[in-house]
């Protein structure tokens, strides 16, 4: 679905955004989390792997097809053709708390790739959207699914979990 100014309006209540991945693990790890909640995977080229039908395919992963994912040539191409409302950038920089984030239904949710985080220039650009996972000093950062994983069930916790099953049968 596309906005008056011909931009698409992702639908879900998460948009996660990786910028330029390059671990294909946590590349898989991720699209499992979306499959989960129900959220959209953005893909910022350029990428680690290969997401060709036939690399998913030999990779196993049997969910991919219940993921949106969109792929970009760069954040550019991803701005150009997305109405971002809402944004929230992780980075271990970032002034405060992910827990401090109001998120709102559709906000987007960008991390860097694995060896380098988010780019410097975008993270100033974007200074007010940044926030942090804590960790003790001297560790230098959670896996990328992790991270993914633990901010998307904030943002969705902050949401209400809609659309989501918020129970469990236990047999006796």
């Amino acid at each position: 679905m596309e906005d008056s100014k011909g931009k698409e309006v992702c639908g879900a209540v998460l948009n996660i955004v990786l910028v330029e991945p390059e671990i294909p693990q946590n590349c898989g790890n991720i699209a499992r989390t979306c499959a989960a909640i129900g959220a959209n995977l953005h893909l910022i080229r350029p990428l680690g792997f290969d997401i060709s039908e036939k690399a998913v395919r030999r990779a196993g992963l049997d969910y991919w097809h219940l993921v949106t994912v969109r792929d970009y040539e760069n954040l550019d191409d991803f701005f150009a053709k997305n109405d971002v409302r809402q944004m929230w950038c992780l980075s271990t920089k970032a002034p405060r708390s992910y827990t401090e984030a109001d998120y709102e239904d559709g906000c987007f949710l960008f991390f860097g790739k694995e060896t380098k985080g988010l780019p410097e220039d975008f993270l100033e650009a974007h200074r007010e959207s940044c926030v942090r996972i804590p960790m003790l000093p001297g560790i230098r950062s959670l896996n990328l699914s992790n991270a993914v994983a633990v901010t998307a069930f904030e943002a969705l916790r902050h949401l209400s979990f809609p659309g989501l099953q918020d129970f469990g049968i236990m047999r006796v």
